[in-house]
C-alpha cells in the first residue's frame, strides 16, 4: 500500500514563510520600479504583505492578529510623521517668502530699533524717534557728535505720551550721532523716555537662515524681528 507523505506543521510554515517572502520580494520590486526605493514599505506594501500572510498560514501555525496589529500601527505612524514632516516644509516655506515680501517692502523706509543712535543721510538731515511714557509739557533733545560735544539741543516743546519723532538738518552726511532726550511734566516731574535708533534701509541680506536689513550707518545686517516702528520713507 502506498504511503502518502503528510507535510508536518514546521514545514508548512516554513512554506508559508517563503511564500510570503516571495510575495514581499515581488511587492518590494515593484515599489522600486515605482518610486526607486526597494527599502521603502509603504502602508500599500504592508497591505500587500498581510494579505500574503493571511493567504499562506496553516491552521497549525496561524498569523498574529495582536502582531500584525501591532505592526500595522508602526506602518501608519511612520506614515502620520512623513505627511507631518512634508506639510511642516510647506509651512516653514511659506513663512520663509513672507518674511521676505515683508522685508523687501522695507527697502528705502526709516525703521527703528532699540538705541539712541542717528545717521545723517546726504542732505545732512537726520531723523530720530522716541517714546514718552506719559504726556510731558517740555521736551528736549541733545544731539551728540562722534566726539561726545553737543551739536544741537532741539525744543519739541509739550507732547502726548507715545511714539514721537524728530529730525535735525545740521549734520555731517554720512556721519552717526547720539541723542538723549529730557522730558518733563507739567508738575516738573521727569517722565520715562524709551530712545530709538533710526536706520534707512537700503536693501535685504540673504546671507543668514532668514532675510535681514542693510541700512545706512551700520555694517551689520538689522533682523527684521528687532524693528520696533516703521517712521516712512527716507528723507
Amino acid at each position: 500500500m502506498t504511503t502518502l507523505a503528510v507535510p508536518s506543521a514546521t514545514s508548512a510554515a516554513s512554506a508559508a514563510a517563503a511564500a510570503a517572502t516571495t510575495a514581499y520580494s515581488n511587492t518590494a520590486s515593484t515599489t522600486s520600479a515605482g518610486s526607486g526605493s526597494a527599502s521603502t514599505l509603504t502602508q500599500s506594501d504592508f497591505l500587500k504583505l498581510l494579505t500574503a500572510q493571511l493567504k499562506y498560514q496553516t491552521p497549525a501555525n496561524p498569523a498574529d492578529p495582536t502582531q500584525l496589529a501591532s505592526e500595522f500601527a508602526e506602518i501608519s505612524t511612520v506614515d502620520g510623521i512623513n505627511q507631518l514632516n512634508t506639510q511642516v516644509g510647506n509651512i516653514q516655506s511659506s513663512a520663509a517668502a513672507a518674511e521676505m515680501a515683508q522685508a523687501s517692502s522695507l527697502v528705502g523706509r526709516q525703521v527703528a530699533v532699540a538705541g539712541d543712535t542717528i545717521t545723517a543721510n546726504a542732505s545732512g538731515t537726520a531723523a530720530g524717534a522716541f517714546s514718552l511714557g506719559a504726556a510731558a509739557q517740555a521736551v528736549q533733545v541733545a544731539v551728540l557728535a562722534p566726539n561726545g560735544t553737543t551739536a544741537t539741543t532741539l525744543n519739541l516743546g509739550a507732547l502726548p505720551a507715545g511714539q514721537q519723532s524728530f529730525s535735525w538738518s545740521g549734520g555731517t552726511p554720512g556721519t552717526q550721532y547720539s541723542y538723549q532726550v529730557s522730558a518733563a511734566a507739567a508738575s516738573g516731574a521727569a517722565v520715562p523716555v524709551t530712545p530709538y535708533s533710526v536706520y534707512t534701509v537700503q536693501g535685504v541680506n540673504l546671507s543668514g537662515t532668514s532675510p535681514t536689513l542693510n541700512v545706512q550707518g551700520s555694517a551689520t545686517p538689522l533682523p527684521v524681528s528687532d524693528i520696533q516702528t516703521i517712521l516712512g520713507g527716507s528723507s
